[in-house]
């Protein structure tokens, strides 16, 4: 095993420094939770916006914090990786989890979080109708949809999962190919236009299930084929949604994972309630890696000189590298 990174003295020092506050404390253990703007963060701790943004410059120079630029936005999270990181997850575990000043910050951020999923569900309820539409701004759907056929090939699967799946089409696309297709979603206004859509093909073996993209209502172990497309760019933190698809993936099992490359369309974000503005490659390889999966394919999608100005779509087919022979625990592979 490869040792540890170690941090010198000095930059020790100044990490600690910076963590030795109050304040400073409590954006660490929040950090650790979600990724948060400088107003969530406000509106967790009760404090002005100069003072927060203080300390999070603070923690940012000591490396015990990242911030990420994404248009007129700015995320903060606890490092990643390296010492520093290692250092701030440390200082966050030893915390007391019944603290009752950090407990007082956790219910604020639920409250945040809530919000956002409500803002997210208001939205879908709204545009229910209206999906496939917003989908006409990238390049041309048939496109997209002929390179995801391309990408997953014709062989059949045993257990297909559609998460996130809006109002059907993924469903539409894959089920075919499936013995049994299950989609998950967590409006019911969606889950209700998917479910006049899929009536009208006479599919027998879909089934539709409201649930969270975070823990999903399905088997570990147990999914052969997962789609994930036009998701990530809603979500609060599409690393935790990746992990939680691989751990339902079988041995052997594929993720297509299909979104936005970055942009700058700012509309989308305050209009259309998109968390994120795309995806590098670089961003979701490491996601992928992180979640244990590798990926075996990827395309990009550029809108060609006829198409004007629309966005890149860009797709990823990553694969769980284990092989049937290991072990799993003994779990049923049904997903009903």
């Amino acid at each position: 095993m490869k040792p540890a990174a170690k941090l010198s003295l000095e930059p020790t020092l100044a990490a600690l420094n910076a963590a030795g506050e109050e304040t400073r404390l409590r954006l660490l253990a929040l950090l650790a939770q979600s990724e948060l703007t400088v107003s969530e963060v406000v509106a967790i701790l009760g404090q002005s916006q100069p003072r927060v943004s203080r300390h999070l410059r603070l923690l940012v120079e000591a490396g015990l914090i990242e911030r990420r630029r994404e248009g007129a936005w700015a995320f903060f999270r606890l490092s990643p990786a390296g010492p520093a990181g290692a250092l701030a997850r440390a200082i966050v575990g030893w915390l007391e989890a019944d603290d009752a000043l950090l407990a007082g910050d956790r219910a604020r951020l639920a409250q945040v979080r809530q919000a956002r999923a409500e803002n997210a569900a208001r939205y879908f309820a709204a545009h229910a109708a209206e999906w496939d539409h917003i989908r006409a701004l990238h390049v041309p759907e048939e496109r997209v949809e002929e390179a995801m056929r391309d990408v997953v090939g014709d062989a059949p699967v045993r257990n297909l999962l559609d998460l996130g799946a809006g109002a059907g089409r993924m469903l539409e696309l894959f089920a075919p190919l499936a013995e049994r297709a299950v989609g998950v979603d967590l409006s019911s206004a969606m889950l209700g236009v998917a479910r006049g859509r899929l009536e009208e093909t006479g599919f027998s073996n879909v089934q539709l299930r409201q649930g969270d993209i975070y823990a999903l209502p399905i088997e570990r172990n147990s999914i052969d084929l997962a789609v994930m497309h036009q998701v990530l760019h809603f979500l609060d933190d599409p690393g935790r949604a990746l992990r939680e698809a691989a751990r339902v993936l079988a041995p052997g099992g594929r993720l297509l994972v299909v979104d936005f490359a970055p942009h700058h369309e700012e509309t989308l974000r305050d209009n259309h309630a998109h968390r994120r503005l795309g995806f590098s490659d670089a961003e979701i390889t490491g996601l992928l890696a992180q979640a244990g999966l590798e990926v075996v394919q990827r395309r990009e999608l550029a809108p060609d000189a006829n198409e004007g100005a629309k966005l890149t779509v860009s797709l990823w087919l990553a694969r769980d590298p284990r092989v049937i022979a290991d072990p799993i625990p003994a779990t049923s592979y049904e997903t009903a």
